[in-house]
């Protein structure tokens, strides 16, 4: 397949808080997958560019990190109503080079918005701890302090959404960011840079750098950068982890999926079937969270696939520019490709297809990418379908004898992204939620994201780090802690240093004769008491205060 071209535009940097070209002169080509018809082309940044832009940021985030909680706030709330009242022209970018519908694009959007809607409360966030009197004069507090420099590589299937989990919490904790976004629609995030500097956001704290794996490359690596946040495929996932913690970086990889729906008898299985077509078809299964996989328990089967078989081929695909396209095509001819192999592997191997989508051909858009809805029964673990991410509208079926069955299907499975129950049974949903070895659960909801004041992330093979992004541990994985242990003690008692390690339970020690060290022998009680002397020969003070 040869895509088309049209006339095109140049798609530029955002760094230092202006387009700019760059230095390096790369190109790629930007697609609409409608059409197969390239729309842009894409600078791509060189290692010039990439130095000028870590730079931009470390002078930056210097002053940044310094600015109040009351201003970082009111830059927040400027740019969630700036997003908010831009989401026409943000969905329309994202349908042009993504291909999702106009439906879904703003949903994306909207799912965005909440997690900078939270970070506009990062005062209330960032609130530390504060012990007073752990020792006689000493008080110990705790805060916490951005980490400097940190850059998102994110993915093609979100453009508006992914960038929007880590960006505000970024910069609303005091850091500046740097975005590398899919090279294969880029549009959408010039857009949020330009909403961010509307919103009084200075230069260098939010920068677009657009690259390669020579950029990526360039960004785990780069001695200045300080923190990572990855969205994308497993292994890459697995390779940005390494690359950037060898180099002594905080890194938060969030790779691929293979999301599990288990369909007990007792479901409501009209409910079941519409929520798994959704599921697996919304966004042409381009998404981590999609369900890939239906686990249909004993007498479900025949029933459910009969009635997920009817939503697939009522689904409507076109353009999704069309107000009542319901899925859109795939992102690449490769894509393509991959999914109609997967697909035809899996026919070869035995498995029956209900739905086959891999002719799909949509009027007037001959050349665009597209795969129709595919729906594969009587899948064996053994198969492709089965064991890779195929990132399509393809449903596959495995069908097992009871729900232990089905979640120790579950759990050998590599990845431990999300999953999903349908069922009646209150006792059957929570053996579920408890026993499966998977990050996000959901309970007759398909696609179990969380809530902004929630954390996402997986398990296993679904995540590498300790921190899931946004919320509460998106905070944490953009700050790093600081306890401090202060003494201000009275100009008459300036001294109290010790050659011991200072230990505060000194204070309530218990000396051999049951006198309770750290305290004026007149005070502890001591048969001995001398008021304002202490045992050591001090005056009015042990050496232990």
């Amino acid at each position: 397949m040869t895509p088309s071209t049209t006339t095109t535009t140049t798609i530029n940097h955002f760094i230092n808080g202006a387009e700019t070209p760059g230095e390096g002169d790369r190109t790629q080509p930007v697609y609409n997958p409608a059409t197969g018809q390239v729309t842009a082309e894409l600078r791509l940044a060189n290692r010039a560019d990439l130095d000028a832009t870590v730079s931009a940021a470390k002078a930056a985030s210097e002053k940044w990190g310094d600015i109040s909680l009351a201003k970082r706030t009111a830059v927040l709330f400027k740019f969630r109503e700036l997003v908010a009242s831009h989401v026409d022209e943000l969905a329309a970018l994202v349908t042009a080079e993504h291909g999702k519908v106009i439906s879904d694009a703003k949903g994306e959007i909207g799912r965005g918005l909440e997690v900078v809607e939270f970070a506009c409360g990062i005062p209330q966030l960032l609130k530390g701890e504060y012990s007073d009197q752990v020792s006689t004069g000493i008080d110990v507090f705790s805060f916490r302090e951005p980490l400097g420099v940190v850059a998102g590589i994110t993915p093609f299937n979100f453009p508006v959404m992914v960038p929007l989990w880590m960006a505000p919490m970024a910069i609303a904790t005091g850091n500046a960011f740097i975005l590398k976004p899919s090279e294969r629609d880029p549009s959408a995030s010039l857009l949020l840079a330009r909403l961010w500097k509307q919103a009084g956001l200075p230069d260098g704290v939010f920068q677009v750098l657009h690259g390669d794996k020579e950029t990526v490359g360039g960004l785990l690596t780069h001695p200045d950068v300080d923190g990572i946040s990855f969205v994308g495929s497993t292994p890459i996932a697995q390779y940005v982890h390494e690359t950037a913690t060898k180099h002594g970086k905080r890194v938060q990889a969030l790779g691929g999926a293979k999301n599990h729906a288990i369909i007990l008898p007792d479901a409501d299985l009209d409910n079941a079937a519409d929520h798994l077509a959704a599921a697996a078809f919304g966004s042409a299964g381009e998404r981590c969270m999609a369900i890939s996989v239906a686990v249909a328990v004993g007498d479900a089967a025949d029933l459910l696939v009969k009635k997920v078989e009817d939503r697939a081929l009522a689904v409507k695909v076109k353009n999704g520019t069309e107000p009542d396209a319901e899925m859109g095509p795939v992102i690449t001819p490769a894509s393509k490709e991959r999914i109609v192999r997967i697909v035809t592997e899996a026919e070869a191997a035995g498995a029956a297809m209900v739905v086959d989508g891999r002719d799909l051909v949509v009027p007037g858009h001959e050349e665009g990418f597209w795969v129709g809805p595919t729906v594969i029964d009587h899948v064996k673990t053994g198969m492709s379908a089965y064991t890779e991410e195929i990132f399509g509208p393809v449903l596959v079926v495995v069908r097992v004898n009871d729900l232990e069955e089905g979640i120790k299907l579950i759990n050998a499975n590599p990845y431990g992204n999300g999953t999903a129950i349908f069922t009646s049974s209150g006792a059957a949903a929570r053996k579920f939620q408890r026993a499966v070895t998977v990050g996000m659960v959901g309970i007759n909801v398909p696609l179990p994201v969380p809530v902004a004041y929630h954390s996402f992330g997986g398990w296993k093979a679904s995540l590498f780090g300790d921190k899931h992004i946004y919320g509460p541990e998106g905070v944490s994985f953009y700050t790093r802690g600081k306890v401090v242990t202060s003494r201000w003690p009275e100009a008459t008692h300036a001294s109290g240093a010790s050659y011991n390690f200072p230990s505060h339970a000194d204070d309530h020690a218990v000396r051999h004769d049951g006198i309770a060290e750290g305290l004026p022998d007149h005070l502890a009680g001591g048969e001995d008491a001398v008021p304002g002397r202490a045992d050591d020969g001090t005056e009015g003070r042990t050496h232990r205060d």
